[in-house]
């Protein structure tokens, strides 16, 4: 059936949106949850397993302690309050990437609870209500052969690998978002944004979304305009870049306002986001929390994390998000709008790392949010999957305040670096891009051009500087642009005087 879709801001006419955040955060944990299984990403299937991650029989788990200090640590950042007790349960439903036909989940008894985090969009601070972030075991992973999208529709044939089944993970849930319809998408792409960042900041994942070790699921209703009740939503699952959020967020309210205008019901199901084109597609029909069975687990004892160990945890938090922000923008002299572009575009922590490199703070932005920017947009990628490093932009600014490259060379050593070909110093060598500096050379460029422009000179001469625009252009010409332009511009006048 062809799905109606109904232009974004035509839809905010007639409806709200509300919305709902799950997050899922692998720890970067040595080992798995609850054995001692390794963690480490791109090992060959099934080489990653034992009797417990597989859940066989006889076999007993054991909590990860450094887990439950992640968790503590990852609770307390996004200012929730920490149980006392909890404990696990299993969660029971069948999934063939599921070994035990149970997952151990906190969902009933969560380790952090009742927390909020504040997000910036367009100069407006909106507050993110938590309502849990609880201790899990990631589940095994399901291979779809055949077909062009790896996704199990067009596939051959599925093959199941278990080495992520065990996995500690975190999911962080909010509480309903109620956020004006406009703001949702960049909201909730803000939200998981900082989330990220807050992760990175403790150290307790890598938050790599294009690996899946951090993921979001998008739930999604409308409701009419003027009304309180919340509409049937809808889940999308798995969504792995800042962009594919809001563009998930946007495609499910048009989608939703084109079934209810034609009179239809939503249904409640999860949903496929893909990448190509911004769209979903139905997955499986979507049960309610509470109808899950949840049992407590009976081979894992209780969690009940000491005052004393929580408030030492405390003391290891980095600086909020927002003091850090607010700090940065003072150290780099960023102005409002600066700094909310800089944060908007999600370049924050490439500006960071690429001060830290070595760059001036506007120099870094520059490249970040001008050329770089605009390169990601053509790709359609993440400003952070580009690839190039903060490293290397560093280097390429340097190049140009040493006066080895200009700004016009400086974006084709970009294009080299980009393309796979190195480090700018690299690319700058195996290109010969570098400026010509030897004053002989300058100087016979410089006469060859005033030879071969005898008319545009005399015009010099006479005092008309301006006219020195011309030679200084042939000049750029005959040296491929190569050769310091202020410096061609002193040679020419000094000549002509």
């Amino acid at each position: 059936m062809t799905q109606t879709l109904v232009d974004f801001d035509e839809a905010l006419t007639r409806y709200e949106p509300v919305m709902g955040l799950e997050i899922h955060v692998e720890l970067n944990t040595a080992s798995k949850m609850f054995c001692g299984c390794s963690t480490e990403f791109g090992a060959d299937p099934n080489t990653q397993v034992c009797p417990v991650c597989l859940g066989l029989p006889g076999s007993l788990p054991v909590v990860n302690a450094k887990a439950v200090e992640s968790a503590i640590r990852m609770g307390l950042a996004l200012n929730c309050e920490i149980a006392e007790w909890c404990r696990f349960a299993r969660k029971n439903y069948f999934y063939p990437d599921m070994p035990k036909n149970f997952q151990t989940s906190q969902y009933d008894e969560p380790i952090a609870f009742n927390g909020w985090l504040d997000v910036e969009v367009d100069g407006e601070t909106y507050r993110i209500e938590i309502e849990r972030a609880h201790m899990e075991e990631d589940t095994g992973k399901s291979l779809h052969v055949g077909g062009s999208t790896g996704r199990i529709h067009g596939a051959d044939y599925s093959l199941l690998d278990y080495n992520r089944a065990g996995i500690p993970l975190i999911e962080i849930v909010t509480k309903t978002i109620e956020v004006p319809g406009d703001k949702a998408p960049a909201v909730a792409r803000a939200y998981v944004n900082q989330v990220r960042d807050l992760m990175l900041a403790l150290g307790v994942s890598d938050a790599r979304m294009d690996q899946g070790s951090l993921r979001a699921d998008v739930n999604l209703s409308l409701r009419p305009v003027g009304t309180t009740a919340f509409g049937t939503r809808s889940e999308t699952k798995n969504v792995n870049s800042f962009r594919s959020v809001e563009r998930a967020v946007r495609y499910e309210v048009s989608r939703h306002a084109g079934i209810l205008d034609a009179g239809g019901s939503v249904l409640q199901e999860t949903r496929h986001f893909h990448e190509a084109d911004g769209s979903t597609s139905a997955g499986r029909e979507k049960s309610d929390a509470d109808d899950y069975r949840y049992f407590p687990e009976p081979d894992l004892a209780p969690v009940a994390p000491s005052r004393e160990w929580v408030e030492e945890l405390r003391g290891t938090l980095p600086e909020p998000p927002t003091e850090r922000r607010k700090r940065l923008q003072s150290e780099w002299g960023f102005n409002d709008l600066e700094m909310r572009d800089t944060i908007g575009a999600g370049a924050l922590e490439l500006v960071v790392e690429t001060v830290a490199a070595g760059a001036a703070p506007a120099a870094a932005k520059k490249w970040w949010l001008g050329e770089l920017a605009r390169r990601a947009k053509e790709d359609s990628v993440e400003l952070d999957a580009m690839p190039i490093t903060a490293a290397h932009v560093a280097e390429l600014q340097g190049l140009i305040e040493s006066g080895r490259i200009n700004d016009k060379i400086a974006r084709e050593v970009l294009d080299g670096v980009l393309s796979g070909e190195g480090s700018p110093e690299a690319v700058v060598t195996a290109r010969g891009l570098e400026m010509v500096s030897d004053e002989g050379a300058l100087s016979d460029a410089v006469d060859a051009a005033i030879s071969a422009n005898p008319d545009v000179a005399q015009k010099v001469r006479d005092g008309k500087v301006a006219a020195a625009g011309a030679l200084i252009g042939s000049v750029m010409k005959d040296m491929r642009g190569q050769a310091d332009a202020g410096r061609v511009r002193e040679l020419i006048l000094e000549k002509l005087s």
